[in-house]
């Protein structure tokens, strides 16, 4: 074999469709889009959630609910999350600076400490939140709590 005899596999490659190219290239005329109507026009596209006039279903869904722009979400640590993470990072101050350097926390997040678990070392806690339940185990405990906004 030369390299002047290679040649692709039969059934590898197709003849090109030239479309509009007058009735002898078997596709003139229409050019293969049918008769009328949009989709044979030049610069037609299809409209987004368009269901062939049938009613669309953001319409035919009824409206609910109510989101509040205004909603606060926090990232959210029990106490006794809390005080296994500070064992396991090695860290005896509670901060969003602490959390954010060991990956735990965004830079933008804010952090709310919630009273489930128990505490049994004494922290510092300087977060966005904190519960009641929460605030009065951590001084149970000997630590301190300090809001941030």
């Amino acid at each position: 074999m030369k390299l002047h005899q290679l040649r692709p596999a039969k059934g590898a490659t197709h003849k090109e469709k030239r479309l509009g190219r007058g009735e002898a290239s078997g596709h003139g005329g229409t050019s293969t889009k049918g008769n009328k109507g949009g989709q044979s026009r030049a610069g037609y596209k299809r409209k987004m959630a368009h269901e062939g006039g049938q009613m669309p279903i953001q319409r035919r869904i009824p409206k609910r609910g109510f989101k509040n722009p205004h909603r606060v979400e926090y990232k959210v640590f029990n106490i006794g999350q809390a005080e296994q993470l500070a064992g396991k990072y090695n860290i005896s101050e509670f901060t969003l600076e602490n959390l954010y350097i060991n990956g735990l926390v965004s830079q933008t997040d804010k952090v709310k400490i919630l009273g489930n678990g128990e505490l049994t070392t004494k922290l510092t806690f300087r977060v966005n939140a904190v519960s009641e339940k929460a605030k009065a185990a951590i001084e149970a405990a000997g630590g301190s709590v300090e809001i941030v906004k």
